[in-house]
């Protein structure tokens, strides 16, 4: 990882368990301090990221006063973060009061931009967003203020990420023009090239040299539907007795699928240890994948310390933790991109 440099210091909101930080470090950002509403994030977001503060709170009481301190000394100011966006996906089926609603972490962010102009502004989120009302808003709140904005729908697999998940990216600047960083269409990162070498599992297991290599067990149902499932296949591959009435009515393939080892996975979503919940299958062995393995799908670093000690492992809790995550190539990118905005190298 490259050695942050002081001239550009960022906050990140809603920062989880640190892949944005994670990132924007790698490219010499000095991330001092991380926010986010979910004390259970302390530990891998500061255990990972040595230096940058975790600080727990609910980001709608925070005001632009309390994160300037973490600016002083800096050339450059860069207020990041990824708001929770599970109200924007594709499979989130909402009324247009009730995703009104859903904005309201947004505008949070735009406020805080609003009291302060930062140098920099960057989010990051699911695609749906852009399509919403209040993304207009926050990008002509930005424009009013003097920022010079670019924003776009990135795909993962261009920015080395071994996954079909698309992204919508926002940049601003102050301090001159931005863009969103090229991606590399050229390369097609597989799921072998990231988890094949991790040691066997089986369903509900952990692993003895890593807390994080841990797997959701297996109903005897679903041992025997996995037992049936292809790499790349669908419920179509089993036995008719395996085949619940409701996967004939709604046809959709997803649910109980492997994994290929010749291809992307698909996207790392917060329910990526249930096998029922998409196509997480293992691509050989009989199991979801692991905690571990989805941290290395959203590539996060092999030895990246997930795993609190002191406090109850609960795989539910560490997928949402991993789901919900800014994969930690793309957010190098985003770095990448500040820092040469920023001029100052």
């Amino acid at each position: 990882m490259a050695s942050p440099t002081s001239n550009v210091h960022a906050v990140d909101l809603f920062c989880g368990i640190g892949g944005l930080t994670h990132g924007l470090r790698s490219s010499g950002i000095t991330v001092k301090a991380g926010y986010d509403i979910d004390p259970s994030c302390r530990h891998a977001f500061e255990a990972n990221n040595l230096g940058s503060t975790f600080v727990a709170m609910d980001i709608r009481k925070l005001h632009y006063e309390d994160i300037e301190a973490h600016f002083q000394g800096a050339a450059v100011s860069a207020l990041v973060g990824c708001a929770p966006c599970q109200p924007f996906s594709a499979h989130t089926r909402r009324s247009r009061d009730q995703r009104k609603d859903d904005c309201s972490l947004l505008l949070e962010f735009g406020r805080l931009v609003d009291e302060g102009t930062p140098d920099i502004v960057s989010i990051e989120n699911v695609p749906g967003l852009a399509r919403h009302e209040a993304f207009a808003e926050f990008v002509t709140l930005l424009r009013a203020l003097g920022y010079h904005v670019d924003h776009g729908v990135l795909s993962c697999l261009e920015y080395g990420i071994p996954q079909r998940r698309r992204r919508l990216v926002l940049l601003a600047s102050r301090v001159g023009d931005i863009t969103l960083p090229p991606g590399n269409s050229d390369d097609q990162p597989t799921v072998a090239a990231y988890i094949k070498d991790q040691p066997r599992l089986a369903d509900g297991q952990a692993s003895e040299c890593d807390a994080a290599h841990v797997t959701m067990p297996l109903s005897e149902l679903n041992r025997r539907r996995i037992r049936q499932s292809k790499p790349g296949g669908t419920w179509q591959d089993w036995d008719d007795d395996l085949v619940n009435a409701c996967h004939r009515e709604t046809y959709y393939p997803a649910p109980y699928g492997r994994m290929r080892w010749d291809a992307p996975a698909p996207t790392i979503t917060t329910q990526f240890c249930y096998y029922s919940t998409g196509r997480f299958g293992h691509p050989e062995q009989d199991r979801a994948i692991s905690v571990r393995e989805a941290a290395l799908l959203q590539t996060f670093p092999d030895d990246y310390d997930l795993v609190d000690e002191d406090a109850p492992l609960v795989v539910h809790k560490l997928a949402r933790h991993i789901g919900n995550a800014v994969p930690v190539k793309l957010a190098a990118a985003i770095g990448a991109a500040i820092v040469e905005a920023s001029d100052v190298h």
